[in-house]
């Protein structure tokens, strides 16, 4: 796994220039999915623009963003939905951009998300060109964007803004920019409640940092005070193996490593103590700030998650779900579809751990996984709360960078295309995505 007291240096070709490739196909697939979108929402008598910009999760977005915190909804069943379960960094942004230019806040909300979309993919890449290299960091790209749900990415939510974040604070913990980490980490925290992934993944790099840090110092000093120089000698050269330690270890990628950022002695480590402290501020605030609105304390907003029927019961509710779709035999189809995702999923995240993806990918995704897969929350949601969950599809990419070029963008499209009709198909359907 990638060596966290040896970061990495961002690649020397204009950094833009080298992500060019993929954003140019990130693009290309997003304009295939709205395309499409548009033609079949046309056929059915629908505005594509109104279901990526003013249905479902958008219209609350867009209401915080111009009336602010306070509106809430009770259903004839007794459930609360208020507009707290809704995290603050979109309409803040949305607002800011209502008022920077003559767009209306779904406008500003649109306008947000196709900016936070190539973003992320920009992220994407980036991580994956470190651990990976430029042409596997293409193709993590494209297998992003061709996601079945990947029209999500052009909605007015706030997946797109969120994965950017996260991706770049990851990118950022691999490149040794801990400050930087830090506080993308803690934007996350303030766009969704997964934020708890990006900081889990900045706190464990930064402890074990410390402690290699530790363990390191303590061989150095040992190596540096060999037998006799405690009898007055004069210590000899260090041995190769004093040396190896000193030297910068490999990243564990299948490319050679880049240099390492030159430091002063002392200043890494009070950097990666500011990036841990900064990185739960964001989620904390929002927390704290909630619970000091509902006079709940630090439970209120579970109470107000709570009046949307969602939690967090180890997968309970998800399991149930997918057995009663065994009840009949229409369903079971969709039952077995379902237990064949999950099943994807965690082989993916699997063969990550095999092929030594670096540490702070790993406990991302694994927290994403969690997150997603054990909440009580509408299942129908389940796919697109899975989208930030990026480095679990490596494996893919670096399946799909060792095919030949005709071949890898035949693949690519042929999925683009699939990936188009189904989410035209999935967005014109009765419930929200």
């Amino acid at each position: 796994m990638t060596d966290l007291e040896t970061p990495v240096a961002a690649p020397r070709a204009p950094a833009l220039r080298r992500a060019a490739p993929a954003l140019l196909g990130y693009a290309a697939v997003r304009a295939l999915g709205l395309v499409v979108l548009a033609g079949w929402s046309a056929a059915r008598g629908k505005s594509a623009y109104t279901l990526l910009t003013a249905r479902w999760d958008s219209l609350w977005y867009t209401r915080v963003a111009e009336l602010g915190y306070g509106y809430q909804v009770r259903l004839p069943n007794g459930d609360v939905h208020s507009n707290l379960a809704f995290f603050p960094l979109l309409p803040w942004l949305e607002r800011l951009l209502h008022a920077l230019a003559p767009l209306s806040y779904a406008d500003a909300g649109f306008t947000v998300s196709l900016l936070a979309s190539f973003a992320a993919a920009w992220g994407v890449f980036a991580v994956t060109d470190v651990v990976y290299g430029r042409r596997v960091g293409v193709c993590a790209v494209l297998v992003w964007a061709v996601l079945p749900v990947g029209i999500v990415q052009s909605m007015a939510y706030s997946e797109s803004l969120f994965t950017a974040l996260a991706a770049w604070s990851l990118y950022a913990v691999l490149t040794g920019r801990w400050v930087t980490a830090g506080t993308l980490a803690a934007l996350a925290g303030l766009t969704r409640p997964v934020g708890l992934a990006v900081v889990a993944a900045v706190w464990t790099a930064g402890v074990v940092s410390f402690v290699r840090d530790r363990g390191r110092g303590a061989q150095d000093r040992g190596a540096d005070q060999p037998d006799g120089a405690h009898h007055g000698e004069r210590a000899p050269e260090a041995s190769g193996a004093a040396r190896a330690r000193r030297a910068p270890q490999a990243t564990g990628a299948p490319h050679t490593p880049r240099a390492p950022h030159v430091t002063a002695p002392g200043a890494p480590a009070l950097r990666r103590a500011l990036g841990m402290l900064l990185a739960p501020v964001g989620a904390a605030a929002y927390v704290l700030w909630v619970g000091h609105r509902t006079g709940r304390g630090p439970l209120g907003y579970l109470d107000v998650q709570a009046g949307w029927r969602n939690g967090f019961d180890g997968g309970y509710a998800f399991a149930r779900f997918v057995a009663d779709k065994f009840t009949s035999f229409p369903s079971a189809l969709a039952g077995a579809g379902l237990i064949l995702g999950v099943g994807l999923l965690l082989w993916l995240y699997v063969t990550g751990v095999r092929q030594r993806q670096p540490l702070p990918l790993l406990v991302y995704t694994g927290a994403v996984l969690a997150l997603a897969l054990c909440a009580s929350s509408y299942f129908g949601s389940k796919p697109r709360l899975l989208m930030p969950a990026f480095p679990v599809l490596l494996p893919l990419a670096r399946a799909l960078a060792r095919l030949r070029a005709g071949r890898s963008a035949l693949v690519t499209a042929g999925v683009a295309v699939a990936s188009a009709v189904y989410g035209a198909f999935w967005l014109n359907g009765s419930g929200p995505p």
